[in-house]
């Protein structure tokens, strides 16, 4: 395993992280068993992997509580990231929110700690001064933002440090190339790639859009006509598996596991500390954890780049997957 410092901070995390959302079992990714949930935390930490993403909001707190209780005992040189939801930024609420993801953890402090989407309804100075507190009091080591744009964060970095910010990043989503990777890199804020598999599309397990589950199909890669979908887009649905499959012949050519390629790829990337690649079985989670050992030729990551260049600039800079240009950050 390969490792990384984490942002500013002296803390050096695995680049292949486990992202906890699946492993909550709710109605995105379906029914899960709490024993298979712990046994694939225990089987990413005998892979080397020391770093682990969940929020307050994956199964409401169920996912936070999965992965407590299967730390307990192992807590040491562990790195615990969690995030706090957009519905919580108000001072008291922020610290009331952190104390329960701190009950549900089974620990005395978080290791970083996320705002989880900007709330432009509450004043970042007293979302700020919250943090600043409870990194006071010894309750959170290290503070980072996810789904922060260049606004956001330029917003925010007027009052404060942060550490990293968690974006959707991916061969398939590259919307942060545009304008905020650069706006990372120059502010030594790590980036932490989450989707980096897009939700399964860069497994290679569907062949068309319609083989997609309508709770995955809601990002816009999809028609807004999908059920689920919010951002009233056309979507790109044929641009996108045009690019799987071009990215599949190019792993067939190497001989490589298309999930392991396309995280390898994103390791190779600028600014990048991690990607957070969710996994449901022991198995799932020892795949993504060889990835950090793949090596990529140039010639190969050009290739790949050069795949997804067309629907790079057919999605545009909006970095967000589910909701339209109005929205963007």
């Amino acid at each position: 395993m390969e490792y990384r410092r984490l942002g500013t901070t002296g803390v050096t995390v695995s680049a292949v992280a486990m992202g906890c959302w699946a492993i909550a079992g709710d109605w995105v990714w379906g029914e899960q068993d709490e024993q298979a949930s712990i046994a694939t935390i225990h089987a990413a930490l005998d892979a080397g992997i020391n770093f682990f993403d969940t929020a307050e909001a994956y199964g409401d707190g169920a996912s936070e509580t999965l992965l407590g209780k299967a730390l307990a005992g192992r807590r040491h040189g562990v790195v615990i990231a969690t995030k706090v939801s957009d519905a919580h930024l108000h001072r008291d609420a922020l610290l009331q929110a952190c104390e329960r993801s701190l009950k549900r953890l089974n620990t005395d402090y978080i290791d970083l700690y996320q705002i989880h989407w900007p709330n432009w309804e509450v004043p970042l100075a007293e979302t700020v001064e919250a943090l600043d507190r409870l990194q006071q009091q010894g309750k959170v080591r290290a503070v980072g933002v996810s789904n922060f744009g260049v606004r956001d964060l330029t917003d925010l970095l007027a009052l404060g440090r942060c550490v990293t910010n968690q974006l959707p990043y991916s061969l398939l989503w590259r919307a942060i190339e545009f304008e905020i990777r650069q706006k990372c890199i120059d502010n030594d804020v790590g980036i932490l790639c989450y989707s980096p598999l897009s939700q399964g599309l860069l497994t290679g397990k569907f062949a068309s859009a319609d083989d997609v589950p309508e709770t995955r199909a809601r990002t816009r890669f999809f028609s807004s006509e999908r059920r689920l979908t919010r951002h009233g887009e056309d979507g790109c649905e044929a641009e996108t598996f045009a690019a799987v499959s071009a990215i599949r012949r190019i792993c067939a050519a190497i001989g490589a596991p298309m999930e392991q390629v396309a995280l390898a790829w994103l390791l190779r990337q600028p600014g990048v500390t991690a990607v957070l690649a969710g996994a449901r079985t022991p198995d799932q989670i020892r795949q993504n954890a060889d990835a950090a050992q793949l090596h990529l030729s140039p010639d190969v990551v050009d290739a790949l780049t050069a795949a997804t260049d067309a629907l790079k600039g057919r999605l545009g800079p909006n970095p967000d997957q589910y909701q339209s240009v109005a929205r963007m950050r």
